[in-house]
């Protein structure tokens, strides 16, 4: 009894060891690729030709403000040694300071992250809850009148810009039906109900051209999975429609979805500098504009790191979900 016991869990602990052994790969992956991209950013703002606290204090800058410049943020020590202190810094949560606003990196990334996270959540969801139903419904609709409206509108949230749709939104609800505010950001701990209004504008603006595209998507892996086996036994067997769409097609078809979902999930992070800048919201993407401006190197070191970190995050929750939804490819792999 208990070798027959052991038999039945022996698929189990197969299937485990290998989503442990494919995820720990995935994770080794983003861990070369995070060391790959400070090499990278280090090489573009320290070690290309040019004088970084020149371009930070500008060509009329006197002698001596550079010098004192270069020893206080170390520029003129060895590059091996910039970079590994710029390592450490990072894996202590040790930004330095920026120059242009006198604040800690770290506290300046950390107040902005408040407004970017939560906008591209709002921007991601809401692409999710539209993109969904509306790609199955097309797929249900195929060749028919409801197929073709949504791929028009798909069409057309592609090739509208999204700072453009913005400025229609903040037209439409913000200035002629006041619904929304129109811009500005009044904090979290100040007033959260207005603060979240003032997210869902941009938010709506931002995720137009994802809701298209994740519309294709799911439309395209729905018609794929339709065309299975399985799908026409479940109908002969005399499933009702709704469940032959969403019980039977929808998992399978949320594979091909589910991947899509995670890169846009990292364009709207590193995308939301746009959208910010229309809205008037002080996130992460307005403090890259602004730091480009005021040519604070080590704010903008730091946030393409950031960015950077996000993104390979999102591809593992991503290839988790992946594993979950079906993890016979990853344990045969």
């Amino acid at each position: 009894m208990g070798e027959f016991a052991d038999a039945l869990r022996r698929p189990q602990r197969c299937l485990l060891e290998g989503v442990i052994e494919f995820l720990s790969r995935r994770l080794a992956a983003a861990l070369v690729t995070l060391v790959l991209a400070t090499i990278v950013v280090f090489a573009v703002v320290e070690v290309l030709p040019g004088d970084p606290a020149l371009v930070m204090l500008g060509t009329d800058a006197r002698p001596d403000t550079l010098a004192a410049l270069r020893a206080k943020y170390g520029f003129d020590q060895p590059l091996i040694v910039q970079y590994f202190r710029w390592i450490g810094g990072l894996l202590s949560f040790d930004l330095g300071a920026s120059h242009a606003y006198g604040t800690p990196v770290t506290k300046l990334i950390g107040d902005r992250l408040a407004v970017t996270l939560p906008l591209a959540g709002l921007a991601l969801g809401w692409a999710i809850i539209v993109a969904v139903p509306l790609g199955v419904f097309a797929a249900w609709r195929q060749g028919r009148v409801g197929d073709w409206g949504v791929m028009g509108f798909t069409q057309i949230g592609i090739s509208i810009p999204n700072f453009w749709f913005g400025i229609v939104l903040v037209l439409l609800f913000a200035v002629s039906w006041q619904i929304f505010p129109a811009g500005g950001f009044p904090g979290w701990a100040q007033d959260p109900a207005k603060s979240l209004l003032s997210l869902v504008l941009p938010a709506i603006a931002l995720s137009l051209s994802e809701i298209a595209i994740l519309t294709r998507v799911t439309r395209s892996a729905m018609l794929d999975t339709l065309r299975e086996d399985y799908i026409r036994t479940a109908r002969a067997k005399g499933a009702s429609e709704g469940r032959v769409l969403f019980r039977h097609a929808l998992r399978n078809a949320l594979i091909p979805v589910t991947t899509v979902a995670g890169l846009i999930a990292g364009f709207l992070v590193a995308g939301a500098v746009i959208i910010e800048s229309v809205f008037r919201l002080p996130g992460v993407g307005q403090l890259v504009y602004d730091s480009i401006n005021n040519r604070d190197l080590a704010v903008i070191k730091n946030v393409v790191i950031l960015f950077t970190l996000l993104v390979l995050v999102v591809n593992l929750l991503v290839d988790l979900a992946y594993t979950l939804l079906d993890p016979r490819p990853r344990v045969a792999s």
